[in-house]
C-alpha cells in the first residue's frame, strides 16, 4: 500500500507499515489516557507518541486568544500529514461509538441560561473532547460548558464568545461521517504536495485564511490573510516569490475594471480622480492619458482602456506587493482596509491575498537579501518612492485550500468549505 501524491510524493513500504502501527498505538493511547505534550517548538518526530491528544480537555486545548497561533510547527509536510492521519483514525473511533445526536436550532443560549438542549450540547462536546464529563444540572449553561463551547468555536473558526447561536449549532450538527470525509480530503491534499518544500517557503492556507513563513522546518511568522470572494476565488497554485514592489502602481485587472470600476465611472467620472486612478489609452509602453470626463463609459471600447492607480494611501495594494509568477494575476499585498483582518471570516478580495502586518512578511522575505533589514523596509515604504527589489534567492510559495488540519497543540481544526471544493476531491482510493 502507498500514499502516492500527484507530484510523486510517496509514503510507502516500511514507512507506511510504521504509520499504521503509529495510528494503532495512538488509538490505544486515546482509549486509555492522554499523553504528555511535547513543547510546541521542538522538532517534529512522527514516531514519538508523547504528543498532545487532540481530544485532551486540559489546558492543552484551551481557547486561542491571539489572532493567530503562536506555534512553530508548520502545516505542510510530515508535520501536518501524520497528525491529520491520526485525527482521522480518532474520528472513525468516535463514529464506531455512535457519533453524536443532532441538536435542535432555536434561540441563542448564553452563559447562566437554562435550556433543554444543553444536555445534548454537553454530550456533543464530550464526544470530541472539548468538554470533560461532569456532574451538575445538565440543562444549565455553567462555566465548564462555557469554556468548552469557546474551545469548540475557536477550533472551528468561529468567534469564541461562548454564545451558542445558529452558526455554532450548525458546526456542532455536522455529522461525524462528514468530518471524517473532510479529514480524508485534506489528508489527500497534503499528500499531493511537493515532497521538497524548500528550506524557506511561504504557505497560504486559503480556507484557513492564514499565511505561514517557514525556515528550516520552523514557522517564523504567521499572519491572518484576506482571500477571494466565492465568485472571485483565490486559486491553488505553487510558484516562487521573485520580487517585492514598494509603493506600487495598481494596474486594474480588466475583470475588476469591468465589474467594479467602470460602473462607478459611468455614474461619476470624478470617482477615478478621487481614487488616484488614471485612464490610459492602451496597454503599450507609451499610452496616452485620457480625461475620464471625455470617455464614454457606456461603450464597449471603455472596457479596453487601461486603468492604473497611483501609489498612495488609497492604493488598493497598499504599500507593498509580493510578486510571484502565475497565470491568474494574483499576488500577496498590503491593503488600506485593515479592519477586515479582525473578522473571523475573511473572504473579501477579488482573488489576491491581502496580508495582515505585511511589512513583517516583507522583512522576512528580504532578510537574506544583501542590504535589507526591517529598518530599510520601513524607510522605503515611508519614502513613498516606487521601487522593485529582487529577492537574493526566490522563495517558494504554496497556495493551498485546507479545510481541516491539526495544530501543534494537537487540536483538530475545521473550517467552512467556502468555495465548495471538498466535494470535488475523491478519497475512495486513499490507501490503494
Amino acid at each position: 500500500m502507498n500514499y502516492s501524491g500527484a507530484w510523486g510524493h510517496e509514503r510507502q513500504g516500511a514507512a507506511w507499515l510504521n504509520a499504521l502501527a503509529f495510528v494503532f498505538l495512538c488509538a490505544v493511547s486515546f482509549l486509555t489516557a492522554p499523553l504528555k505534550a511535547e513543547a510546541a517548538d521542538q522538532a517534529f518526530d512522527p514516531w514519538k507518541l508523547q504528543w498532545v491528544d487532540p481530544w485532551a480537555t486540559s489546558s492543552q486545548a484551551e481557547v486561542v486568544e491571539s489572532r493567530v497561533s503562536r506555534s512553530t510547527i508548520p502545516t505542510l509536510g510530515d508535520a501536518g500529514f501524520w497528525p491529520l492521519l491520526r485525527a482521522m483514525s480518532m474520528y472513525e473511533q468516535i463514529q464506531e461509538w455512535g457519533g453524536w445526536e443532532p441538536i435542535p436550532q432555536g434561540e441563542k443560549i448564553e452563559k447562566g441560561m437554562r435550556d433543554a438542549r444543553l444536555a445534548l450540547i454537553r454530550k456533543r462536546l464530550v464526544a470530541t473532547g472539548d468538554l470533560a464529563a461532569s456532574g451538575g444540572d445538565p440543562n444549565i449553561y455553567d462555566e465548564s460548558v462555557f469554556d468548552a463551547v469557546r474551545r469548540f468555536q475557536s477550533r472551528h473558526g468561529l468567534t469564541p464568545d461562548g454564545i451558542i447561536g445558529a452558526r455554532t449549532l450548525a458546526a456542532m450538527n455536522v455529522p461525524v461521517e462528514t468530518r471524517i470525509k473532510q479529514l480524508a480530503v485534506n489528508l489527500k491534499r497534503l499528500n499531493e504536495q511537493s515532497a521538497t518544500l524548500g528550506r524557506r517557503y511561504v504557505f497560504v492556507n486559503i480556507a484557513g485564511q492564514e499565511v505561514e513563513a517557514v525556515s528550516d522546518g520552523r514557522v517564523e511568522l504567521r499572519r491572518r490573510v484576506i482571500v477571494g470572494k466565492t465568485d472571485r476565488q483565490t486559486p491553488e497554485y505553487e510558484s516562487k516569490i521573485t520580487f517585492i514592489a514598494f509603493n506600487p502602481y495598481w494596474n486594474v485587472p480588466q475583470s475588476i475594471a469591468k465589474k467594479d470600476i467602470i460602473p462607478k465611472a459611468r455614474r461619476d467620472p470624478g470617482y477615478l480622480k478621487r481614487m488616484g486612478i488614471r485612464v490610459l489609452s492602451d496597454y503599450g509602453p507609451n499610452p496616452r492619458e485620457l480625461n475620464p470626463y471625455n470617455v464614454d463609459w457606456s461603450s464597449a471600447s471603455a472596457e479596453r482602456l487601461r486603468l492604473r492607480q497611483d501609489p498612495s494611501r488609497r492604493n488598493s495594494l497598499g504599500t507593498v506587493k509580493i510578486h510571484f509568477p502565475n497565470p491568474h494575476a494574483v499576488y500577496l499585498h498590503d491593503t488600506p482596509s485593515k479592519s477586515l483582518f479582525g473578522r473571523n471570516a475573511r473572504a473579501y478580495s477579488s482573488g489576491c491575498v491581502r496580508v495582515d502586518k505585511v511589512h513583517d512578511l516583507v522583512a522576512w522575505l528580504l532578510s537574506e537579501t544583501d542590504g535589507w533589514d526591517r529598518r530599510k523596509v520601513d524607510s522605503t515604504v515611508a519614502s513613498g518612492n516606487r521601487m522593485d527589489v529582487a529577492l537574493g534567492e526566490p522563495v517558494p510559495v504554496y497556495l493551498l485550500y485546507l479545510t481541516a488540519w491539526v495544530s501543534a497543540d494537537g487540536v483538530v481544526n475545521f473550517r467552512d468549505d467556502i468555495y465548495s471544493l471538498d466535494k470535488r476531491v475523491r478519497t475512495t482510493s486513499l490507501t490503494q
